[in-house]
Formats: structure tokens, C-alpha cells, sequence
């Protein structure tokens, strides 16, 4: 019976032992990198503002269909794909379908558009860099 009970708190002892290991070699934290880069999606480099710089964050959602209308951003702007599909078209050049998980460096001083692809909405944690006051996003005007 002594035997007993002596090898069930040794057996228990080293359980705890274990878990307490495992516990201890979990990293802390895990860094996973999804961009590097020193250019935008259109290859200029990328460049922020001299003087003070206004860090804008924002989620922006758009709905399946939604096409936005043709903008430019005079400033650094970068977005993290959080849910759906995002096509991002240079009115002048190329266009790029971006996914769940990719990261946006978007062009500065080029007349774009985004739209959602699919049926699921597009949603987007958008980083901008900025003069304090300064203006995100310019529409570009109505061709008259």
C-alpha cells in the first residue's frame, strides 16, 4: 500500500514536472513576417512625410460589389487584407488582386481604384502616414 501511494505521487511529480517544462520552453511571443519591402505596389520607394508625421489607423469595410471610386493618396498609405478579396487597379498600369493575409503598400500620387472580388466583404486595417492635418485620401474629379 506504501509502495503504492509512494509510486503514484512520484508518477504525479513528474506530470506536474513535465507541464511545468513544456510551460517554460513555450516562446513568448511568435513573430511571424508578412512584408518587407522599401517600395510601394507601383516599385516607387517608399518615402514619409519630413517634419511631424500623424499616424492614422482605421478598418475599413466594404460590401461584395462595392467599387470605390478613383482616388490617389498624397501620403504613405499601407493596409492589411483581414477578410475577403481586394482588387486594387492603377488606372494608368497593372492591376492585383490582394487576399486574406497580404499587406498593401499602396502607391502615393496614382490614380487607383479598389473592389471587392467575390461574395464575402472585403475588410482592411489601413495604416496612413501623414503631416498632422493632412488629407488620407483625394477623389479624383468628374471628367467634365
Amino acid at each position: 500500500m506504501i509502495r503504492l501511494a509512494l509510486v503514484a505521487i512520484l508518477g504525479a511529480a513528474s506530470v506536474s514536472a513535465s507541464a511545468s517544462f513544456a510551460l517554460e520552453r513555450a516562446p513568448a511571443e511568435v513573430v511571424t513576417e508578412i512584408a518587407r519591402t522599401t517600395k510601394t505596389a507601383t516599385g516607387q520607394p517608399i518615402a514619409l512625410p519630413q517634419g511631424p508625421v500623424e499616424v492614422v489607423a482605421s478598418i475599413y469595410t466594404l460590401a461584395p460589389g462595392a467599387r470605390l471610386p478613383e482616388h490617389k493618396h498624397p501620403f504613405q498609405r499601407y493596409a492589411y487584407v483581414l477578410e475577403g478579396e481586394l482588387l486594387v487597379q492603377q488606372v494608368d498600369s497593372s492591376s492585383r488582386v490582394y487576399h486574406a493575409g497580404e499587406f498593401v503598400i499602396e502607391s502615393v500620387d496614382h490614380w487607383h481604384f479598389g473592389a471587392t472580388v467575390g461574395i464575402v466583404p472585403v475588410k482592411l486595417l489601413v495604416i496612413d502616414q501623414l503631416p498632422p492635418g493632412g488629407e488620407v485620401t483625394v477623389n479624383r474629379p468628374a471628367a467634365q
